[in-house]
């Protein structure tokens, strides 16, 4: 397969020359040609504070760059060169994903941060091993599966009053992620790796078009809050694009954070004001929303767990994604496994055939594997992930396949049984479940070849809206992607509330092998539509020979076995859309706006070389970077 040579393309090395041609040597890294040589498998040696050394060398906000000495590509030009300057100076992969998480914790504030969650998976050059770090947000112990219903009735709650208060906010799981990856994996010491955020929060960063909008999209929520209208609006309104905006409360929380470590949140002052608000959130006046039921023995029981990945084959490369409570890794390779099955079906390669028949065939493996996800996984003991995963079960659901007509929606969800010799279409139809489109993902390796997919949240834009008072920093909505009653009365729940449960992601951070090391790194922010953004550009990339930043660029198909596939504006209006409706696809507007997802991927090229990778319009374009641009 030819996306598995090791080999740059032409129009990855002529967008890098366009950028960097005539930049003058002093914005070059300053440490270029001083690494010392190591083979890929060695470990740095221990790293203590570099980040307080010397001012960090800026590089050019680029959606694709060329390199060695290590990569990051995020959606922020600041946080990804937050990493670039941990690898710089000696970090690894773990380093630069935590300083470069917290940096976004400051520019995309909305989308992710302390009072938020995420999951991490990570290759390990020394041991040779993928493993994952599962960093959600839990329920307090007094959630049951009634807490979201009106108990004179037994319905479930208005959703956007219970978004917009204490009741959807979990405990926190992003400082514990953070910790626990420095401790397993890094070199860099908790205070040393969250130092660069806490100067960028307090010395602020320039306002783009996507914080604006944003911010205007929020402001009457916002408003609801004084503490969230003080740090976040300016004279009530969005701050404005090119201004300067800064955090000093939250500047003030890194600083705790990293000086008094993470238990200062789980055991400490930081985590009773986190109860605090969450129990009886400020709010202006004439406004009342509910209270939450965290306590601080929820916050102290908190831990991010090590958790062995979701592992499937792809085309001979070896996919590894994240296990349950994300639904990502299983329905990432339930997509490719019904991928191939189409293949074997109907004799056509997916690169050899035209875009609406891939498209076509997309939308049904996506809308296949959410009906199968959305009935089997979820927080709760025995998910049948091996069968969910297998190549038989997928052969089996591809008897619905039929390469001139799209299945009735929603697809009825199938059998993993473990006997796949039938061809039942099912009998069972479910809705589809709301889950919130935002989040942030960062991808990060370094010139050892570790290499860190890392994706981060607060669930929907702004979380629940509610700021800590004094902290700057926004809780999550997250126990909002909870079911609030079943999905369908008589079949069984799996994403229901629960004591300390941790609800259903979609995140799908990723990495694949070829022959045991890295080649590709990725993940997408976007609710429910990261599975298929990340599926899309693996697809894009592997099999219809797109090089990599432009299989991130390609339009987006989100189908997720609801009662119509969002699709992006270039789809929709155009001939591939009306072919695809005349199969009787119901296409409508995607994402947020009209946006589906925002990709970041690092290729690993050989010999210390690699790409880098980001969007180049959505959220106004990503920032990939490497530590010496070639």
């Amino acid at each position: 397969m030819s996306r598995h040579s090791e080999r740059t393309t032409t129009r990855s090395r002529w967008v890098l020359g366009a950028l960097v041609v005539g930049l003058p040597l002093s914005l070059l890294p300053a440490t270029a040609g001083a690494q010392p040589t190591a083979s890929p498998s060695a470990a740095p040696a221990p790293q203590r504070d570099h980040s307080r050394h010397g001012n960090p060398t800026p590089l050019p906000k680029a959606p694709v760059m060329v390199g060695s000495g290590g990569a990051v590509s995020s959606v922020d030009r600041d946080a990804s060169q937050v990493g670039i300057d941990v690898l710089g100076r000696g970090g690894n992969a773990a380093d630069a994903a935590v300083a470069t998480a917290a940096a976004l914790g400051v520019t995309e504030p909305y989308s992710a941060g302390i009072g938020g969650g995420g999951f991490l998976v990570y290759y390990d050059a020394r041991s040779k091993k993928v493993s994952t770090i599962d960093g959600r947000e839990t329920a307090p112990a007094t959630f049951d599966e009634k807490t979201f219903t009106d108990p004179a009735t037994g319905k479930a709650l208005d959703f956007n009053a219970v978004v917009n208060s204490g009741l959807s906010v979990g405990v926190p799981g992003t400082p514990a992620l953070w910790a626990k990856a420095l401790r397993d994996h890094g070199t860099l010491s908790f205070n040393a790796a969250l130092k660069p955020a806490e100067r960028l929060a307090a010395n602020g960063f320039v306002v783009d078009q996507t914080f604006h909008d944003q911010t205007a999209q929020n402001a009457a929520r916002f408003s609801k809050f004084p503490e969230t209208a003080r740090v976040f609006l300016r004279d009530g309104k969005a701050p404005e694009v090119g201004s300067r905006f800064t955090n000093p409360d939250m500047a003030g929380a890194y600083r705790t954070l990293r000086t008094q470590g993470a238990d200062v949140l789980y055991r400490g002052r930081l985590g009773e004001a986190i109860v605090r608000e969450s129990n009886a959130p400020h709010t202006a006046p004439g406004v009342s929303v509910m209270g939450g039921q965290m306590t601080t023995r929820d916050l102290a029981a908190y831990r991010a767990l090590t958790k062995a990945p979701i592992h499937s084959r792809y085309k001979g490369l070896d996919v590894y994604g994240m296990p349950v409570p994300s639904s990502g890794g299983i329905a990432v390779a339930e997509i490719l496994n019904l991928m191939t099955a189409y293949e074997q079906r109907t004799g056509m390669a997916t690169g050899a055939v035209d875009e609406v028949q891939y498209l076509h065939r997309f939308s049904e493996a996506s809308a296949t594997a959410f009906a199968d996800r959305n009935r089997y996984v979820g927080d709760v003991p025995d998910v049948p992930v091996r069968e969910l995963t297998s190549r038989g079960f997928a052969g089996e659901r591809s008897c619905l396949f039929d390469p001139a007509t799209a299945h009735a929606r929603p697809i009825p969800f199938g059998s993993p049984d473990g006997s796949y010799t039938s061809c039942a279409p099912g009998s069972t139809a479910q809705k589809e479940p709301y889950e919130g489109q935002s989040t942030t993902h960062l991808t990060a390796t370094d010139r050892w070849g570790n290499v860190a997919s890392y994706t981060l949240t607060i669930e929907q834009t702004g979380g629940s809206g509610i700021t800590v008072p004094g902290y700057g920093f926004l809780l999550n909505n997250e126990l909002t992607d909870f079911n609030f009653t079943p999905l369908t009365p008589g079949v069984p729940d799996p994403n229901l509330p629960g004591p300390g449960k941790r609800p259903r992601s979609s995140m799908s951070p990723t990495i694949l092998l070829q022959d045991g090391k890295p080649f590709l790194a990725v993940g997408s922010p976007g609710g429910a539509t990261i599975i298929t953004s990340v599926s899309q550009t693996i697809l894009g990339y592997l099999d219809r020979d797109l090089p990599l930043v432009e299989a991130i660029a390609a339009p987006r198909l989100s189908s997720r076995n609801g009662g119509s596939e969002g699709a992006e504006p270039a789809i929709l209006d155009g001939p591939t859309g009306a072919a695809l409706t005349a199969m009787g696809h119901k296409l409508a507007p995607g994402g947020t706006p009209n946006e589906i997802g925002a990709v970041t991927a690092i290729r690993s090229l050989g010999g210390g070389v690699f790409e880098a990778a980001a969007e180049t319009v959505r959220r106004g374009g990503g920032s990939a970077m490497v530590v010496h641009p070639r």
